[in-house]
């Protein structure tokens, strides 16, 4: 984990720049340690730095994945995939985000490796690093737009018949309206004034969708 809570003086003036320590990330996700162990649980951190939270967040969901299917490679890998795809960030600073996203693959990448060895390939690496694309923004979670002024999308990927995926994109804004934003909110369910389905949950509108493709080519669908 990462023990530095400052980069610069600078940074704290302009930014407000101060990262969560090692110490108050672990006792905070304990609060909700259930939610943090299951696999497709969703997770958003507004102001997600370099990543202190999501990337202990994912080690805790790439544990129990090891737990569960280490056994089998197909299985292991498929998971781990999905535990990634649940985990969202916004970061102000560009530098940040990339800093979250490189820190994610390799904390997937690791494990990936370890556990399934000789069947490790490169698509599901290529994958894994476009779900952290559309996962980890760089905009500003106040205004829920990015640097360019246009709104926060963030993609849905809910896995259909085994080993496909689907992914839809939804608008922050939306997702958010008259709600908020926490750790254990259902990213794309029940939130704001929209259509209801015949059991009473709010159904929120795609701005794009995708056919289901498989978890290893998602990354043929920008």
């Amino acid at each position: 984990m990462n023990n530095l809570q400052t980069k610069s003086k600078q940074r704290v003036a302009d930014h407000g720049e101060v990262f969560t320590a090692d110490r108050e990330v672990n006792a905070m996700l304990d609060l909700m340690k259930q939610e943090t162990e299951r696999i497709d649980s969703r997770f958003l951190e507004p102001a997600c730095g370099d990543g202190n939270f999501l990337a202990e967040i994912l080690r805790r969901k790439l544990a129990v994945v090891k737990s569960r299917y280490v056994k089998n490679a197909d299985d292991y890998e498929r998971y781990a995939v999905i535990a990634v795809s649940s985990i969202y960030g916004v970061e102000l600073l560009p530098d940040n985000t990339e800093e979250c996203r490189k820190r994610m693959f390799e904390i997937f990448d690791k494990e990936y490796t370890a556990n399934c060895r000789k069947t490790v390939n490169d698509e599901t690496r290529e994958a894994v690093r476009h779900i952290l694309r559309h996962n980890i923004l760089c905009g500003d979670a106040l205004t829920m737009k990015t640097a360019d002024g246009v709104p926060i999308i963030f993609a849905e990927w809910s896995a259909v018949n085994g080993c496909m995926l689907k992914r839809r994109d939804f608008r922050l804004d939306q997702m958010l309206e008259e709600n908020t934003v926490n750790l254990q909110m259902d990213l794309f369910g029940d939130v704001g004034e929209y259509e209801r389905d015949e059991t009473g949950a709010i159904v929120l509108s795609p701005v794009r969708e995708f056919p289901p493709i498989h978890y290893r080519r998602v990354q043929q669908y920008e």
